[in-house]
C-alpha cells in the first residue's frame, strides 16, 4: 500500500529537466517561396527596414540545403515609399535603390501601383528601370494570391532599444 501511494505521488511530480538543456536547431524542409510583399509605408525612410524583410526571406533560402532562386518573389509598392524609386530622388535614397536594384538582378520583381503613380504626379519615365507599373496595387495583390502566392505585409516599428540594452 505504501509503495502504491509513493508511486502515485511520484507520478504527480513534474519531470526533471535535463541539467544542460538548450534550444534545438530545426531545418524545416521549405519549398521554393512564392511570395508577394505588400509595401504600403507611412514614411519613405522606412523603406530600408522593409527591404530587410526580403533579405530575411531570401538569405536562408539561397544557401544549402535550399538554394532557391528569387524569381518567385514580387514586391508591390503603393505608399509613400513610391518616392524612393523616382529617378529624381535616387541620390536621396541611393542605398535603398541599390538594394532594390540588386534584388531585381536576382529576379525579384518590383511593381508600382499605377493609381499611386498618378497620385504622386509621376510617369513611367520618372521610375527606375527595374520598376514595373501595374494598374492597381490591390488588384495586383489579389492576382498573385489567387495564383498561390503568400501575402507578406512588413510591419515596420520604431526601434526604441538597442539589442545590447535589452539583451
Amino acid at each position: 500500500m505504501k509503495a502504491a501511494t509513493l508511486l502515485s505521488l511520484l507520478l504527480l511530480l513534474p519531470p526533471a529537466a535535463p541539467a544542460a538543456a538548450q534550444a534545438t536547431l530545426v531545418d524545416t524542409p521549405y519549398d521554393a517561396p512564392r511570395v508577394v510583399f505588400d509595401f504600403f509605408l507611412d514614411d519613405p525612410a522606412k523603406m530600408g527596414s522593409a527591404l530587410y524583410w526580403i533579405r530575411s526571406l531570401i538569405l536562408p533560402l539561397s544557401t544549402p540545403p535550399y538554394e532557391y532562386d528569387a524569381e518567385t518573389i514580387k514586391v508591390v509598392l503603393h505608399g509613400t515609399e513610391l518616392v524612393t524609386v523616382a529617378r529624381k530622388n535616387e541620390a536621396k535614397y541611393q542605398e535603398v535603390v541599390e538594394r532594390m536594384r540588386y534584388y531585381a538582378s536576382l529576379g525579384i520583381e518590383f511593381k508600382v501601383c499605377g493609381l499611386a503613380l498618378r497620385d504622386y504626379g509621376y510617369t513611367l519615365a520618372d521610375m527606375q528601370d527595374f520598376i514595373q507599373v501595374v494598374p492597381s496595387a490591390p488588384v495586383e495583390l489579389v492576382y498573385w494570391q489567387n495564383r498561390g502566392y503568400a501575402l507578406v505585409t512588413p510591419t515596420i516599428l520604431e526601434k526604441k532599444f538597442s539589442i545590447e540594452q535589452i539583451r
